[in-house]
């Protein structure tokens, strides 16, 4: 739910006139296939340019763990994500690929970016 975002917290850029990467990876992402009901494993890797503001990590990983219990589709996850830090934030651009183990002998990657408007 979108109000998972509210558990974000963010912490002022210091250098926002420099263009730098933040690489994040959260290798131990759980959710639940909302058709099985069976957990759901990935990594998920973020890749950021920020603005203003930078996100806290503790946070995030909180973040994340709240959809340990949701039953939700890897692609609507992986949006889902996408969209929440992009309110939070409001970076010049931001990449998630999320790489899920395979289940049944298929294994999916989502991959959505974001780039600001100039």
């Amino acid at each position: 739910m979108t109000e998972f975002r509210n558990l974000m917290e963010t912490f002022e850029n210091e250098f926002p006139e420099r263009d730098y990467e933040i690489k994040i990876i959260c290798p131990e992402f759980t959710s639940v296939c909302p058709k099985t009901g069976q957990p759901d494993f990935g990594v998920l890797t973020f890749f950021y340019t920020p603005e203003k503001w930078c996100v806290e990590l503790k946070s995030l990983k909180m973040y994340l763990q709240s959809f340990r219990n949701e039953g939700i589709f890897y692609e609507n996850i992986t949006n889902r994500i996408l969209d929440d830090l992009v309110a939070v934030l409001a970076p010049r651009r931001l990449k998630i690929v999320a790489d899920f183990s395979p289940r049944g002998g298929i294994s999916t990657v989502v991959t959505v970016t974001h780039e600001a408007q100039a």
